[in-house]
């Protein structure tokens, strides 16, 4: 089914163009799979405000990569699917969670994040209200809240070693992820860059996607 059906935009002025083909024609030739190209996911870190601090949902991840470690919620968007539907998707999928209102925060897309393929994820995060039950489901072996805390040492240079800890209070079993943080920017517009150093069972680079949504939640409940 051609995507000119829902957007007759893409005909531009509608001419041909310089070798003489028609937008129809030019599709009907493309082949999208001449060059390699990346997967994108999206990843959900789900928060739920506490008098004393954010839990965090996790799952456990049932098959490779990091299998048997926690990560977000999440994975692969499917063609014809917008990005916010496949991270309300996949949430539903792998923890029975509905009916939330997630928001965009980063894409992360380092070429080495992923030992399948060129893997790029766009992070999504919500704060919800009540500790809602969950279950693990399809990719997910089993789902969790976990306390969450952050550590930081500022160095004066503006460098800080960031530490995140999540506990689950309900057993003694603790995650940790260890990462360097730096601000780049020209001081009009700035951003916060993440390189981790560690991690202890906490699948991949989430938790520098954690880290990162932990920062967004922050700045935008001030």
């Amino acid at each position: 089914m051609s995507y000119l059906q829902y957007n007759d935009n893409f005909r531009g002025t509608g001419e041909a163009n310089e070798k003489g083909k028609t937008l129809e024609v030019f599709l009907e030739e493309y082949d999208p799979k001449k060059y390699d190209c990346p997967r994108n996911t999206v990843d959900i870190a789900v928060f739920k405000a506490e008098k004393d601090g954010l839990r965090l949902l996790m799952i456990r991840r049932k098959n490779h990569p990091n299998i048997g470690f926690w990560a977000l919620p999440g994975g692969f968007v499917d063609l014809r699917e917008n990005l916010e539907d496949a991270a309300k998707r996949e949430l539903e999928e792998e923890t029975g969670v509905t009916g939330i209102s997630p928001v965009q925060v980063r894409t992360w897309g380092d070429f080495d994040r992923d030992p399948r393929w060129r893997v790029i994820t766009t992070l999504y995060c919500t704060v919800i209200g009540e500790q809602l039950p969950v279950k693990g489901g399809d990719d997910a072996a089993e789902a969790r809240w976990f306390d969450v805390k952050l550590e930081e040492t500022v160095s004066p240079k503006g460098a800080g070693l960031v530490t995140l800890t999540l506990t689950d209070p309900e057993s003694d079993l603790t995650l940790r992820s260890q990462a360097k943080r730096e601000t780049r920017g020209d001081g009009v517009l700035s951003e916060d860059v993440y390189h981790q150093l560690s991690t202890d069972r906490i699948a991949g680079d989430h938790g520098l996607l954690i880290m990162d949504a932990l920062r967004f939640v922050e700045n935008r409940r001030k």
